[in-house]
């Protein structure tokens, strides 16, 4: 298949993109800067030149190709706490591509998460078939389940908080690194027995694969190949990659020392992936979060401590 991906140079795009390749997908990447577009033609994909606020741009991208993976989101506003800006800007994409593809029975593959289900039922075990009723970003999620009664074999893959490897830059585990060693000490809240799901980005990408080849319409899949680590645990790994120590701190406390993800850091979001690897076939098969924190990459570049 042709297919179109947005987020193509990004964090799990950069894994999602050789996946497609090697198995003999063509990849048409969204980029919306030189660096971007220089990074996908050295990875041998086609480029597409704007941004998800040209609208016009992504249908007929959309409707240029075989199918579509939506990866990218605008990070950078959910870390200036601008979260439903985002996830409106999210939606507006999501609704221009479907318009594109409806009546088409091609895939269309987005992104959502887990997370967004411990926010309305904390500790409660997480499911495929679970679903809110609206929200940001829950939106767009209902907005392309819709899409397969409109002719388009769409789904959904929900992330967890931590999708980690080597590839991870700018995600939740390295911004907790990052405030650890400015605080001098890794936090977690009270007991810190909360649990966090986990993927490594090399499973994820080949959970996209599978859902574009083969998801049926409307399908909701679970990118979880660790159900719930418990948030002290990785406080505590962080601490030892930095050779700090991990403490508690209160709910009040969490925002002087993680800032935005003092919210986060608090979630209880155990989720399971047994229908999506029942579904699939899909079968995580590397490193889980705490290994893949022992193996120092996440602590350490070329030139020693990454700042």
């Amino acid at each position: 298949m042709r297919l179109f991906v947005t987020g193509a140079s990004g964090h799990i795009g950069s894994a999602v993109v050789p996946d497609l390749l090697a198995a003999g997908h063509t990849v048409v990447g969204l980029a919306r800067s030189d660096s971007s577009a220089a990074a996908l033609t050295a990875a041998g994909v086609d480029v597409r030149r704007g941004s998800l606020d040209d609208l016009d741009g992504l249908r007929a991208a959309a409707a240029d190709a075989d199918g579509v993976i939506h990866l990218a989101f605008k990070h950078e506003l959910t870390y200036a706490g601008e979260f439903v800006r985002a996830a409106e800007s999210d939606l507006r994409a999501v609704e221009a591509i479907g318009a594109a593809l409806e009546g088409s029975d091609k895939p269309f593959v987005i992104t959502s998460g887990t997370a967004l289900l411990a926010m309305a039922a904390p500790g409660r075990l997480g499911v495929e078939t679970a679903a809110l009723e609206r929200g940001p970003r829950v939106d767009s999620e209902n907005t392309v389940v819709a899409m397969a009664a409109r002719g388009v074999r769409s789904s959904v893959v929900r992330l967890p908080p931590t999708v980690h490897s080597s590839l991870d830059r700018h995600g939740f585990v390295p911004a907790l690194i990052d405030m650890a060693r400015k605080n001098g000490v890794s936090v977690y809240v009270g007991d810190g027995a909360n649990r966090w799901p986990a993927v490594h980005t090399l499973d994820a990408a080949r959970l996209y694969r599978l859902a574009v080849e083969s998801a049926p319409a409307g399908a909701r899949l679970h990118g979880a190949a660790e159900q719930g680590v418990p948030f002290r645990q990785i406080a505590e790994a962080i601490g030892r990659g930095l050779g700090l120590p991990a403490a508690s701190v209160g709910p009040d406390e969490a925002a002087r020392y993680i800032g935005f993800l003092a919210t986060f850091a608090q979630i209880d979001n155990p989720s399971s992936s047994a229908a999506t690897r029942a579904l699939l076939k899909w079968e995580p098969t590397h490193a889980g979060l705490l290994a893949d924190l022992e193996e120092r990459h996440y602590f350490e570049t070329s030139q020693g401590v990454r700042a």
